[in-house]
């Protein structure tokens, strides 16, 4: 695996020395009203030059990780299923090879590959779900690979009880209704999550976790296909990150910045320093 032309921030280590592999995933054609998520994880890697490896949060520097940035995936656009067998093909070398994959969306649909493949490996794994919305429908117009349904698909492979989901605070009666039986689901915030992330952490269960970038309110986060008013702040969601990375967290991903949506460019900012807070807390 070659390196990107242009990495993210501090992540330049060499593919066979990583503990760590990014990956993007620009795709977001099944995006249900603003698109240009597959625009995400360019500008993330561009203006992350505007920010510095050094996290004051948790004392510690991206240079001194061993993290490859392995660049974008070419994806076809026309087919979400082709899309997703490739995200699962780079996600499943990159877990083969004994390292932790982290996908930068692209829309949340991506994460279904991503998924996908670590399933294969850890049969036993939970996914940690921050999000606006709940994703849990079983089809969008009809279409079942879509980013409304990404969790329902998730739990087509995990099961009952093993998707933990917090900080929605949108989707149809039906989502939630079938969230009360089938998944754990905290609405409007990260109530619960210091209990959920003790119980996994204590199995050692792995753990998927997925940030869905618009759990953040749109007064920080406004660069977003479907902004959702009522969501957390960005110490709000470091809080919360840095609690998942207690667990065992085998991948992770962060998705639906589409950067044009917002000129003043802030919300590419908090991208970046979010992808820059996640490598650092579960980096091991």
């Amino acid at each position: 695996m070659d390196k990107n032309v242009e990495n993210f921030i501090g992540c330049e280590c060499e593919y066979e020395d990583a503990k760590i592999v990014l990956f993007g995933a620009p795709f977001d054609s099944t995006t249900s009203f603003r698109p240009g998520a597959r625009f995400g994880s360019a500008a993330i890697r561009h203006e992350s030059f505007g920010l510095e490896s050094y996290s004051p949060y948790q004392d510690r520097d991206l240079t001194d990780c061993a993290v490859f940035d392995s660049g974008d995936i070419e994806l076809c656009f026309g087919s979400a299923e082709s899309a997703l067998a490739d995200i699962e093909k780079r996600a499943g070398r990159i877990l083969g090879d004994g390292k932790t994959p982290v996908l930068i969306g692209g829309e949340h649909l991506v994460t279904l590959g991503a998924v996908r493949a670590a399933f294969k490996k850890y049969p036993d794994m939970h996914i940690i779900h921050f999000d606006a919305h709940a994703d849990l429908r079983d089809d969008y117009l009809g279409a079942r690979l879509s980013h409304a349904c990404v969790m329902r698909r998730a739990h087509d492979i995990l099961g009952d009880g093993r998707i933990h989901q917090f900080c929605i605070r949108s989707g149809e009666r039906e989502e939630f209704r079938f969230a009360k039986e089938h998944t754990d689901i905290h609405p409007f915030g990260f109530d619960r999550l210091e209990q959920t992330t003790e119980a996994l952490a204590k199995n050692n269960t792995p753990v998927y976790f997925t940030i869905d970038l618009d759990c953040l309110d749109p007064s920080v986060f406004p660069g977003t296909g479907t902004p959702e008013a009522g969501g957390a702040t960005f110490a709000q969601l470091l809080e919360a990150i840095l609690k998942v990375s207690r667990t065992n967290v085998i991948a992770a991903d962060i998705n639906e910045l589409a950067p044009m949506l917002d000129q003043s460019g802030v919300s590419t900012a908090v991208a970046c320093k979010v992808l820059r807070e996640l490598i650092l807390a579960i980096y091991k």
